[in-house]
């Protein structure tokens, strides 16, 4: 099993370009399953989450193709036709993102059998918004040994739903399936990030009728039928704020391009008043930080988009971990999203725990240590705190980090990082 070790204490300094974004690939990648011809996605990301949607579109009759084009990875996806409408276990327990393939195999082929979705052990996920929703729009489902039975054999019908809770997955599940049903759809208490605008852009361009995605209403007129499109996968806005978060951990002055400073702009703010420093452009990001100068600490609450979100806690929290001051850190989406706390102690982090609540003590420095991965995130983390930590810190379990993260050793390498792969 491979795990990354680390040397730390070097800052980083130079150039790192931003992946296409996870999070809006695997939903593009479900959209495919909506119509006869080809879907092709440009700019998507190479990771192990990628294959896994892959591995279960080919389940359902999907034929994929890689390509590069100028060092660009393009994803052509073809379904002439769904070929199975079961969505196995053992595929989707590995990646909570396959249970996005319901509401496209409901609307298209009127049947889907879905596993439980698995994934990050991050809290409880339910997806009781996402059936509620189709039941709105005229579907009958049963749980049976595990599995989502869902049937819809008059098709789906437009309904106007509105969210208890504010829900990416649901939100993006809905308004796929809403694309294709009879009549018009409205979902109220919608999620607003930004990859929810970007498979509505995909949808769109598809041939499907939204308005307001971005907005907490959005609204689908259905049609009959959904053509193939070409589509840009949007830069991964948490893979950026990882690496600004990193810079500022460690120290340096680094450029990330291919990104889209405003998609965190809450994030940036908070390291503006950390005392980190930060330039934008329209497509550019630089973050510095003086070695010499610790950072303060700040306190800091997820929330939906457009607030400080979920996907960066972890990080964020070990930067936290050598700033000088306290800092009070809430987690408002997952409940159990601090598993990498007893992590970053090891490595002489102070931190309290007192619910949904961390409160993060700054140390004058962390030590190298043994730690293991949790999740994508705290993976992730770990390797930030062992960049700011004396000596040498091994980072176990990182398949969770490829999952989230493209090529990470070499990007961090490629700016002054002491960062290394071993597969034991």
């Amino acid at each position: 099993m491979d795990r990354l070790v680390v040397r730390g204490e070097n800052p980083l300094s130079g150039t790192i370009p931003i992946s296409g974004a996870k999070n809006a690939a695997l939903p593009l990648m479900a959209a495919s399953l909506l119509t006869q011809e080809p879907l092709t996605l440009r700019n998507t990301p190479d990771l192990a989450d990628i294959t896994i949607l892959g591995e279960l579109l080919s389940e359902h009759g999907t034929e994929i193709a890689l390509r590069k084009q100028d060092g660009v990875r393009m994803l052509r996806l073809s379904t002439p036709a769904i070929t199975s409408a079961v969505a196995p276990y053992e595929l989707v327990a590995r990646m909570r993102a396959s249970f996005l393939v319901l509401g496209p195999l409901l609307a298209r082929h009127g049947e889907a059998r879905v596993s439980l979705p698995g994934g990050d052990a991050i809290g409880h996920r339910p997806v009781d918004l996402h059936l509620k929703g189709f039941e709105a729009m005229g579907a009958t489902i049963f749980l049976d040994q595990g599995y989502i039975n869902a049937r819809a054999t008059n098709g789906l019908k437009g309904a106007e739903i509105r969210f208890s809770t504010v829900s990416v997955g649901a939100t993006e599940n809905l308004m796929m399936a809403a694309a294709l049903a009879d009549g018009e759809t409205v979902l109220e208490n919608a999620a607003r990030e930004p990859e929810i605008g970007d498979l509505a852009r995909c949808l769109i361009t598809m041939g499907a009728l939204i308005e307001g995605a971005g907005t907490d209403t959005i609204r689908i007129k259905g049609v009959a039928k959904l053509h193939g499109a070409e589509h840009e996968v949007l830069p991964d806005r948490i893979e950026a704020g990882t690496y600004a978060l990193a810079v500022a951990a460690a120290g340096g002055d680094v450029v990330l391009t291919h990104t889209n400073p405003e998609a965190i702009e809450a994030l940036l703010e908070l390291l503006g008043k950390a005392g980190a420093q930060i330039d934008r452009t329209p497509d550019s990001l630089r973050i510095r930080r003086d070695p010499g100068h610790r950072l303060k600490g700040v306190d800091a609450m997820t929330a939906p988009f457009p607030g400080f979100a979920t996907d960066l806690q972890a990080q964020f929290m070990a930067c936290m971990t050598t700033a000088s001051g306290a800092s009070m850190i809430s987690e408002t989406i997952f409940e159990n999203r601090f598993m990498h706390v007893p992590e970053l102690m090891r490595m002489g982090a102070n931190i309290n725990l007192h619910g949904g609540t961390a409160l993060v003590r700054g140390v004058d420095i962390l030590k190298g240590a043994p730690v293991m991965a949790t999740d994508v995130r705290a993976s992730v983390s770990l390797i930030i705190a062992g960049l700011s930590a004396q000596g040498e810190t091994s980072v176990s379990k990182v398949y969770h980090l490829d999952r989230g993260y493209e090529r990470i050793e070499t990007k961090l390498t490629a700016c002054g990082a002491d960062i290394r792969r071993i597969r034991d």
